[in-house]
């Protein structure tokens, strides 16, 4: 088969790969519907996380179950599934508690923008459709699996509330899907924190009400300003890094919470700040598993549209130049397609 490999920073080539085999007996074994090239990817690609040997690349992903091992049964070949950026049995203590992002015998994945992957713990992770959806729903599908279903978590996390205040901060493509989980979730406003036009106009399209464009302390005292000095009930941190982080702890208000999903990068928190702002941190890998269906049926029905946080597609084999789009911010989000 085909498929993305990181050599070095800068440097993605489209290889000849073994083809994946069924390992375990709960593995299966997906063609590749779409893929995607994810906001996190670009660490590595831009020298900010160690790189080692060339390895695959990719996490996101939607297909057709090809094969499985004896102990799958929720799934079966010809199905069309989607799945999480990691794996679980969906049945230890920690995935019953809703954290399957944490399940005892977790996998991320990261061999996805390929033409086939092998899915480890395919039973607990593979949720399928009643039947093969139309192709129009496939980018959305492809965005529940990790960014859509990781702007839920952060709004979740933030514990954003019908009628509530939320501040975005981050308008990649999870922050992006961020605003459409603080409005399916009740929020009144919707501040969403952005520099970039095209961005700007999407944030408005999928619910937030306002348009911040500064940054760091001017930007929260913008919000405070919005907010009649107080800061917001809930503040989504999609970015990582430690200016997004130090922004939306200020940007909350006392009592407030932040529900931070940006891989960190840098970031350390200040505790007898923390302890004196009563503001709330909650965050992680998003335990995409849990709102699955519920966020697949959300698409289906033409509820919410995440996919249009996709603004570039391109063929499989042309994934360098979706690594590059996105690392220049030439596009949010670079959809591939096998």
């Amino acid at each position: 088969m085909r498929g993305a490999v990181i050599h070095a920073p800068g440097d993605v080539r489209f290889e000849t790969l073994d083809d994946p085999k069924i390992l375990h007996p709960t593995d299966a074994i997906i063609r590749t519907a779409l893929s995607c090239v994810c906001g996190s990817d670009l660490w590595p690609y831009r020298g900010l996380e160690p790189i080692g040997d060339p390895h695959p690349m990719g996490h996101e992903y939607v297909g057709f179950v090809e094969e499985v091992g004896s102990e799958v049964t929720s799934v079966k070949p010809g199905q069309f599934v989607v799945g999480s950026f990691a794996t679980s049995d969906n049945t230890c203590a920690n995935c019953r508690n809703g954290f399957q992002s944490n399940c005892l015998h977790r996998e991320f994945m990261s061999t996805c923008q390929a033409d086939y992957v092998r899915i480890p713990n395919a039973q607990g992770t593979l949720v399928a459709t009643a039947e093969t959806p139309a192709e129009e729903f496939w980018p959305g599908l492809l965005a529940v699996s990790d960014v859509m279903g990781t702007g839920w978590w952060a709004a979740d996390a933030a514990e954003v509330e019908p009628g509530s205040t939320a501040v975005v901060v981050g308008d990649g493509a999870v922050g992006l899907s961020a605003v459409i989980a603080a409005k399916e979730m009740g929020a009144e406003r919707i501040i969403a924190m952005s520099r970039h036009e095209p961005r700007q106009k999407l944030a408005l399209e999928f619910g937030a009400t306002d348009i911040v464009s500064e940054r760091g302390e001017e930007g929260v005292a913008r919000i405070k300003d919005l907010t009649d000095g107080m800061g917001a009930d809930a503040v989504l941190e999609c970015v990582g890094t430690a200016e997004a982080m130090r922004q939306a702890q200020h940007s909350a208000r006392p009592g407030g919470s932040v529900g931070f999903v940006g891989v960190p990068h840098q970031v350390a928190i200040d505790g007898q700040e923390l302890f004196f702002s009563h503001v709330g941190l909650r965050g992680g890998p998003a335990p995409v598993r849990r709102y699955l269906p519920d966020l697949m049926d959300r698409v289906l029905t033409g509820r919410i549209n995440p996919g249009k946080v996709f603004d570039l597609t391109l063929p499989l084999d042309q994934v360098a130049e979706g690594y590059k789009a996105m690392d220049e911010r030439r596009a949010v989000k670079a959809l591939l397609k096998p």
